[in-house]
């Protein structure tokens, strides 16, 4: 009974979300409330939101400051260079935009966390797709696909979960899989190729200036906002209208989430240039400071000199204390990141519950048992394909330690049994990571839709098939290549 209901449980989640009939923290709490009563174990729902609290509260303290320390860099000018760069190779072409997107998120992924990647990437790409009326899941799905490839890099979470699960070297795990994985970024680019020639035929190529030429229909733009003594100045330009007002249902996903990208951008960018180089919290004189403390605090988080929300917090707090020494300012720059800091977090809080009751009324338990039982005898000598295919479902509707601590130990000992090696194992588990980095169960993917101002629903609609194909395409390129 418990296993029917937590596969109800979850089938619920995404329906209602994806069908937009609740939003993804009402549904977050109310669903697995609910369902805790139904399993008659209402009375205990405290102590299993409390201990998912606990769990997750580390993640939400990264993120409340991950988010301050990326959103002052943003208004201090750090990422400006990177803009303009990204701006002058991908121009007005949405096929070039697409593929810079996931080219700058494969990159930026190399520090191994998730909600840095998408904080950079929707900083620097957020005001391209607005302004050429580009499909804004089109940048959320490629660019949470390539950091689910890239995911995979010991210091990432899933190699090394996987490693200590079943007492192995991470190395051993991932340096044979590089091959396969490099098709998995391969696969990652030919979709981003084909997703930009989709946007180019819908809307078309056009040269930077055509695009500010084409501009007709007059509006006020804010530019500034919360800058501290700059505070806000407003603006009269034109803009296109009705470009890329397609019907394709994934290039209508609407922007509706609140926070968002720093307060220094505007979703009618001056100029096309994506940053308002005039904004007053430009600090110039501490750009190489900023740069520096920057990879100081990256280079700690891969060495992990300290946990990441203690890294985070003494860079956020050191960040604001010299780039806006004025009380005043420091103020204007937290509450102007406020909104994004509480959308992200409380996601986080409410997505604890949902985790909270799967694992303490035994929901995950019995669906892992269910599934490793339900594997016919005759496929006990392809548990490495076996593995990898259930790594999709099961790191999408779990937790990354549900699935490595509690699933994967299973998995091996039954591969075990057929003379299945423990190393093929381990490396099959981490082929779902692609589609795992768009699950509700995630805290950094709603860092990127929040930013994004995209709809969950939207976002999983769009990403979770074209994720599924990237992580088949690890798989397979595993088995063909012997690794697995």
């Amino acid at each position: 009974m418990l296993t029917i209901l937590g596969f109800v449980m979850i089938a619920t989640f995404l329906v209602l979300i994806m069908m937009k009939k609740m939003s993804p923290i009402a549904a977050l709490v109310l669903i697995p409330a609910l369902f805790c009563v139904f399993v008659g174990k209402g009375a205990h729902l405290g102590d299993y939101v409390l201990e998912g609290v606990g769990n997750l509260a580390p993640t939400a303290a990264m993120l409340m400051f991950a988010i301050v320390y990326f959103g002052v860099m943003i208004d201090v000018g750090l990422f400006d260079p990177i803009v303009r760069g990204i701006l002058r190779f991908c121009k007005a072409d949405p096929v070039r935009i697409v593929v810079g997107t996931a080219l700058l998120a494969v990159i930026v992924s190399l520090d191994g966390d998730g909600s840095t990647t998408f904080m950079i990437t929707v900083s620097a790409m957020y005001p391209l797709y607005k302004r050429l009326k580009m499909s804004l899941v089109v940048m959320t799905g490629v660019a949470a696909t390539a950091n689910g490839v890239m995911n995979t890099l010991p210091w990432g979470g899933p190699t090394a979960r996987a490693a200590t699960a079943l007492k192995v070297d991470a190395a051993d795990i991932f340096v044979p899989m590089i091959p396969a994985l490099a098709m998995g970024l391969v696969a990652v680019f030919l979709l981003s190729y084909a997703l930009g020639l989709r946007e180019r035929k819908r809307l078309g190529t056009l040269s930077l200036d055509e695009v500010l030429e084409k501009e007709t229909a007059t509006e006020t733009v804010l530019v500034g906002a919360g800058g501290g003594a700059g505070g806000r100045t407003s603006l009269t330009k034109t803009t296109t209208g009705g470009a890329g007002s397609g019907t394709d249902a994934d290039a209508d996903a609407a922007a509706t989430a609140t926070g968002g990208a720093a307060d220094a951008y505007d979703d009618a960018d001056d100029g096309f240039q994506g940053l308002d180089p005039h904004r007053a919290t430009l600090r110039p004189k501490l750009y190489w400071f900023n740069a520096g403390l920057t990879v100081v605090l990256l280079t700690a988080m891969i060495m992990e000199w300290l946990p990441i929300p203690v890294l985070f917090l003494l860079g956020a707090a050191l960040a604001l204390t010299v780039n806006f020494p004025h009380m005043p300012d420091q103020k204007a720059r937290i509450a102007a990141h406020a909104e994004n800091v509480l959308n992200v977090t409380g996601m986080v809080f409410a997505a604890a519950v949902f985790t909270g009751v799967l694992q303490g009324t035994g929901m995950v338990d019995h669906m892992a048992t269910w599934l490793v039982d339900a594997i016919p005898e005759g496929m006990g000598p392809q548990m490495g394909l076996v593995t990898g295919l259930l790594s999709l479902p099961l790191t999408y509707f779990m937790s990354n330690d549900g699935f490595y601590f509690g699933v994967l130990p299973v998995l091996a000992e039954a591969g075990q049994a057929h003379g299945v090696n423990t190393l093929e194992i381990a490396r099959a588990s981490i082929a779902g990571q692609a589609l795992h980095m768009s699950s509700p169960l995630v805290p950094a993917v709603y860092v990127l839709v929040g930013m994004a101002k995209v709809e969950f629903g939207d976002h999983t609609k769009f990403t979770v098939k074209w994720a599924v194909l990237t992580s088949l395409v690890v798989l397979g390129s595993g088995i063909l290549f012997g690794i697995i």
